[in-house]
């Protein structure tokens, strides 16, 4: 297994200086908030809505009982970016976790979303997981490109998966990164 990723810390993104640290049953209504002020769209991908307190109770939950690691991102006060790295170590999937990952409009374009998705990486590696999944609305270009970057390949397309609140359906692209796989062809290549 890699280090694990020390918290907190600071990262850049753009011209600004980023405080990453895991997620704190007192962030809930940050949380909350920050949910809330996102496009209703950027949700899409999500299993449940975020906007719910319930829901944040229970991610939180988990996150205390060791099922999801979570980063938060502030810039000075401001909530800018939450992540979930979830995993099921009951499934027949334990290999396997989930990366979920949201930012703030303000920080689009700053290379900000690169380093959340590292980070989740990092902490991937650090757990001993094999496989990264990640769900996106095939029409965030900016999120499909950095997950391309990072080796992710497309794995399937959900047509029709999700209904938002005005009854539109939308598709769902699943993308994965086998990371020992991609660790081997590093070390083949004298990468890594």
């Amino acid at each position: 297994m890699s280090d694990t990723p020390q918290y907190p810390r600071t990262v850049a993104a753009g011209k600004r200086t980023i405080t990453l640290r895991l997620l704190e049953r007192a962030d809930a209504d940050a949380l909350l908030a920050f949910a809330r002020a996102l496009p209703a769209h950027d949700l899409l991908f999500l299993m449940r809505d975020i906007r719910n307190p319930k829901v944040i109770a229970a991610w939180i939950d988990q996150v205390e009982r060791g099922l999801i690691r979570s980063l938060v991102a502030h810039d000075g006060n401001r909530m800018v970016g939450c992540t979930a790295l979830a995993r099921d170590e009951l499934s027949w999937s334990p290999h396997v976790a989930d990366i979920r990952m949201l930012i703030s409009t303000e920080m689009r374009g700053t290379g900000f979303g690169r380093v959340l998705a590292q980070e989740c990486l990092a902490m991937a590696m650090a757990d001993g997981v094999s496989k990264l999944t990640v769900r996106i609305t095939p029409d965030q270009g900016a999120a499909l490109k950095v997950f391309e970057d990072l080796g992710f390949l497309p794995e399937a397309l959900l047509r029709d998966h999700v209904r938002d609140a005005s009854g539109e359906l939308h598709d769902i692209a699943i993308m994965a990164l086998d990371l020992d796989r991609q660790g081997g062809m590093k070390s083949a290549y004298g990468m890594g």
